[in-house]
């Protein structure tokens, strides 16, 4: 969830690179950040509580610089947010000058244990976090050779890390280790990288090389050496990453959440990429084998990706009328299930770091179930390389805490999952299959339309701006699109929302609705419709004010109490992909209108790689 850079450089000042790579990193969330370099002989630091801006500034003042260092951005888990909580950490021994710096990030799930152990040799702690015990944990263990030191530590680590490391005696080198959380390996000429996120070192290096978990490395200016969880040598291949382009900045957009909205027409059109005909080898070689012999789907994800997959269920029992069940990553690993050798696992992530999801895929391969396939916007994941199929979506990089083109890119690339399964079992004819097709080849036209009525949208949001709470009401595969609209408000504007079936009304929730609270209703031109209007009815006569997104024909009519919003048209079964974006924009308005942090909404991160 947080953020890691670190380098090891012949001579030159590595600050400037070390505070880029946070900044390229900030998307993901955090509420300290700090900075730690070799300097004058020993470590120094420098830690905030406020952004990467100020720590910049505080760095410039204080003079800091050295060709040896690590940075990190921190997420709050052990320890409130504060300066004796941020990263990093330091240790030496006990009444002794700091000879260590370390930063991490992950849960140490037996820390409390260690930390009595490490306090009756006499070292003292001055936070309250899970990484201070690892900083004194290796430094315990030092010698005189760190990564030695570290591959001892690291045994004794019970759960989720991403470590990096520096000494004083050994200053020309970062060492780093990997397990259940991201760290990347930049090389270069002179110098070496370690990271968190490829995307730190985007125009410092191109050559990436992506740690497996057990991996431990050794990071100097000469070289890097990694070993495996035996200490064996192991040799992970190098990709190359292109450079960083426009893809992280603003242009002319307000926030990145805004530019991003704006991008999913084009978002999904990559996605497609220029398809001509359904096959099973969208997912990879070996799917068509695979989707013969699936006679149930289990999709496990988190958040956005969890409604996502809940729209999938529709779409997949519609068209391929195979049974599937939809899951929370976080809460399925921790009960009984009745495992299925015949089920296909799907996870759902934009990242491909979801340490829950992550979690589940293992725990359901252990049941039995082999047959994996995951949909990621992120081809070198770890996501990607656990599962036997995949299907990358081409949202781009994603900057704003609250997912958008991931969503409906993911929602795309689902859709062509139901009509890969309806194939293979033969029910997707050659003019359902047409039909389809020119369906989906028409989404970008069809969300650009949606992204027209942003200025009567803005209209809108000036009144749930002064609310505290709201309803989200759908029918039938509308019903996830309006749990994902509440969700979207919740994150980015603070106003407490929930999304219910339409149906439900009645069985609890009417309780709440006052002319205080806005109901927002998504309202397509569907069999569902006419029960939906009762529904509104029942609204309506408790005083309840309706904001309805309505596709052309619904016949709802705007009077007082009841605003209207009307889509170009019904989009069928992709219907839910075109609701998807008057619902982004209504949260991302309302949250301007509040004054609220946008793209990174309080206690939020991006990619949550802790359990």
């Amino acid at each position: 969830m947080c953020g890691i850079v670190g380098a090891a450089a012949l001579g030159s000042d590595i600050t400037p690179i070390l505070l880029e790579g946070l900044q390229r990193l900030e998307y993901r969330g955090y509420d300290s950040c700090g900075i730690a370099v070799h300097m004058d002989g020993e470590p120094r630091r420098t830690r905030s509580t406020s952004r990467v801006a100020d720590l910049r500034a505080l760095i410039a003042s204080e003079g800091l610089q050295g060709s040896t260092g690590i940075a990190h951005t921190r997420w709050a888990t052990h320890g409130a947010p504060a300066t004796h909580n941020a990263h990093p950490h330091f240790s030496g021994r006990p009444g002794g000058k700091a000879r260590l710096a370390l930063v991490h990030n992950g849960i140490i799930e037996n820390h409390d244990e260690l930390r009595t152990e490490l306090q009756a040799v006499g070292y003292v702690f001055e936070s309250q976090t899970d990484t201070e015990v690892i900083a004194h944990l290796v430094d315990h263990l030092y010698v005189d050779d760190l990564f030695q030191a570290l591959q001892q530590a690291v045994r004794r680590l019970q759960g989720a890390y991403a470590i990096a490391a520096f000494c004083r005696e050994e200053p020309h080198r970062v060492v780093g280790a990997r397990n259940g959380s991201p760290l990347v390996v930049g090389r270069g000429e002179g110098a070496n990288y370690l990271a968190s996120d490829a995307l730190a070192l985007a125009g410092t290096t191109e050559r990436i090389q992506y740690l497996e978990d057990g991996d431990v490395v050794d990071v100097q200016p000469g070289g890097v050496w990694i070993v495996d969880l035996d200490g064996h040598p192991a040799q992970r291949e190098e990709h190359v990453v292109p450079a960083y382009t426009g893809a992280a900045e603003l242009g002319p957009y307000r926030h990145f959440m805004q530019k991003e909205i704006f991008e999913q027409p084009r978002a999904i059109a990559d996605t497609l990429q220029d398809l001509d005909s359904v096959t099973p080898e969208f997912f990879g070689d070996g799917a068509y084998s695979i989707f013969t012999e699936t006679d149930s789907v289990l999709i496990l994800a988190c958040g956005t990706s969890y409604y996502a997959g809940l729209t999938a269920k529709y779409w997949i029992e519609a068209l391929a009328a195979i049974p599937v069940a939809v899951e929370i990553a976080s809460e399925y690993r921790y009960r009984t299930s009745v495992p299925n050798p015949r089920t296909l696992v799907v996870t759902i992530s934009q990242s491909g770091e979801t340490a829950d999801t992550l979690a589940a895929l293992k725990h359901a391969r252990k049941l039995g179930m082999q047959n994996t396939l995951t949909i990621c916007n992120v081809a070198t994941s770890a996501m990607v390389r656990e599962c036997r199929l995949n299907f990358i979506t081409r949202a781009g990089v994603e900057i704003g805490v609250a997912s958008t083109k991931a969503f409906t890119t993911q929602l795309t690339a689902l859709f062509l999952l139901a009509l890969s399964l309806a194939q293979v079992r033969g029910r997707l004819t050659e003019d359902a299959e047409a039909g389809h097709l020119a369906a989906l080849r028409g989404m970008p036209g069809a969300v650009q339309a949606a992204l027209a009525l942003e200025p009567h949208i803005i209209a809108w949001a000036d009144a749930f701006a002064r609310r505290e709470n709201a309803l989200f009401l759908g029918r039938g595969m509308h019903y996830p699109i309006a749990l994902e609209g509440a969700l979207k408000l919740k994150e980015i504007s603070y106003i407490h929302a929930e999304g219910y079936p339409a149906g439900e009304l009645k069985h609890g929730p009417l309780a709440l609705v006052t002319e205080q609270m806005p109901v927002v209703t998504v309202a397509p031109n569907n069999e569902l419709l006419e029960k939906l209007k009762s529904n509104l009815q029942e609204v309506r006569a408790r005083g309840g004010q309706l904001y309805v997104f309505g596709d052309t024909g619904t016949r709802i009519p705007s009077e007082p109490g009841v605003y209207v919003i009307q889509l170009p048209e019904y989009y069928g079964l992709l219907s839910p992909i075109v609701h998807t974006i008057p619902l982004q924009l209504l949260a991302y308005h309302t949250a301007i209108a509040r004054g609220t942090d946008v793209d990174k909404p309080r206690n939020l991160a991006k990619s949550v790689t802790v359990e």
